[in-house]
């Protein structure tokens, strides 16, 4: 059994010059997103070649298993870093405009913009090593926050990230000490490229209205997810 095996490739990020954020923490946390997209494909490769035979041997299960766990690990540790970066730029700005896709759905899911903000900054707070990620659920069409400890563990089957913060130390220990994480959260949200967001939350909207024609007329609230320029 022959798998395919191209390989992920090193995404660029102009990021220099933030708010709040030193390029020499950019340059060593774009170093370590490399090493999770290299760790990736080394992993890919090595359970590729269990399978040559077409079967996975009982002496070879042990082996096998612990590679299959750490991949979910480097996998997502390296797509949440380009959510991550991909969602930053310079000159960004602390919040959405208010007539904005995602400002109107914080409203109506969360009765304002800054109830989700709160809601959203509260988790990025929270003890322990992870992320504080804003989905997108195209099956209702709803924004939710949830905490994701460590890469693999929280994050929520079928939902699309939308707004994704690290909060791993190493995304701001240069910046500021340990327990100064707000400081760097208040950093991070002067940084936010919203127009990003507004694709992907169109992108995921999508999705949405695929599954609503499937299933019977759209609603209003189904409609704001879908509006983008004041356009449906």
């Amino acid at each position: 059994m022959k798998m395919d095996q191209s390989s992920y490739q090193i995404k660029q990020f102009s990021l220099s010059g933030l708010n709040g954020i030193s390029d020499q923490t950019l340059k060593m946390h774009l170093k370590l997103y490399e090493g999770y997209v290299k760790e990736t494909n080394n992993l890919r490769e090595k359970t590729s070649e269990f399978l040559e035979d077409g079967k996975v041997d009982q002496e070879e299960m042990p082996a096998y298993s612990e590679l299959k766990r750490r991949l979910g690990f480097e996998y997502n540790g390296m797509v949440l870093h380009e959510y991550y970066f991909g969602n930053l730029k310079r000159d960004g700005g602390d919040d959405p405009e208010k007539g904005s896709t995602f400002f109107k759905m914080t409203e109506s899911d969360f009765d304002s913009y800054k109830n989700w903000k709160t809601d959203f900054i509260g988790v990025g707070k929270m003890r322990g090593v992870g992320w504080a990620i804003c989905y997108h659920d195209p099956a209702t069409g709803r924004l939710s926050n949830h905490w994701i400890t460590l890469h693999e563990i929280g994050n929520i089957a079928g939902f699309n990230p939308i707004l994704v913060m690290d909060v791993w130390e190493h995304a701001f220990l240069l910046d500021y000490k340990p327990a100064e994480r707000e400081k760097y959260i208040e950093a991070f949200f002067s940084n936010i490229d919203w127009d990003a967001i507004e694709d992907r939350l169109y992108n995921s909207a999508a999705l949405t209205a695929v599954k609503l024609q499937m299933s019977g007329p759209t609603s209003n609230r189904h409609k704001l997810s879908l509006e983008r320029g004041g356009k449906i």
